[in-house]
């Protein structure tokens, strides 16, 4: 409950956190960012850390000079990518058998089975649209491994979401960041990134739920 309290206070004053974070370790700070979105894209068990508000709430404090928005595109990128790519070789490496498993110690089936489901439907797009949705974010490159989806296909895929993801909002923190309705209502634009990213996610299981009451319905 107190890891919960904290994540919640940490969004609603990333900003704030941020700030500490360049103050403390300058340079060190873009290590520090490269570490906490290879961590979300590229483990599974790391899949409730923030990486939408992150990239936007880093472009804007690169947007008043405390951050060079260049390197952070290519840090972002590379974390984007790289986790992504180790997400994949783990979920290959351990193939389908995790699906037999009734419990995986540290992760989450429910999300892995939605995740196994959003691939199914979309595909290899599913690697790109995967990017933008929370939670799903992680978990699809570790189905897309254990679909035995060929690396090549994914490692092309996985590029061009990666650098959509990262360009979508690393450059809308960089170019609104700064201005001032933004600057103070920075708190409620960052749930409502965090809101408006997970909508997808809700839809889909709305659409499953009725399509199950449906079946149901006329089964009796």
């Amino acid at each position: 409950m107190r890891f919960i309290e904290t994540l919640i206070s940490m969004l609603l004053h990333l900003d704030k956190y941020l700030n500490v974070i360049v103050q403390n370790y300058g340079i060190w700070t873009y290590g520090i960012i490269f570490l906490i979105i290879f961590c979300e894209t590229g483990l599974v068990v790391t899949p409730f850390l923030p990486g939408d508000s992150i990239l936007f709430a880093v472009g804007a404090l690169a947007s008043i000079g405390l951050l060079k928005i260049f390197p952070l595109f290519v840090i972002f990128y590379l974390a984007a990518v790289l986790g992504d790519t180790v997400n994949y070789h783990i979920g290959h490496r351990i193939g389908n058998s995790i699906f037999q498993k009734e419990n995986i110690k540290y992760i989450n089936k429910e999300y892995l089975r939605k995740a196994h489901d959003f691939y199914k439907k979309h595909g290899s797009m599913t690697i790109v649209l995967g990017r933008f949705i929370p939670i799903i974010r992680t978990f699809v490159p570790f189905v897309a491994g254990i679909g035995e989806m060929s690396y090549l296909r994914f490692i092309i895929y996985n590029m061009v979401g990666g650098f959509l993801w990262v360009t979508l909002f690393l450059g809308g923190g960089y170019f609104f960041g700064g201005l001032p309705l933004v600057k103070q209502h920075f708190s409620y634009i960052v749930i409502a990134i965090v809101i408006i990213s997970i909508i997808p996610a809700v839809v889909t299981v709305i659409k499953e739920k009725r399509n199950k009451d449906d079946i149901t319905n006329m089964e009796f």
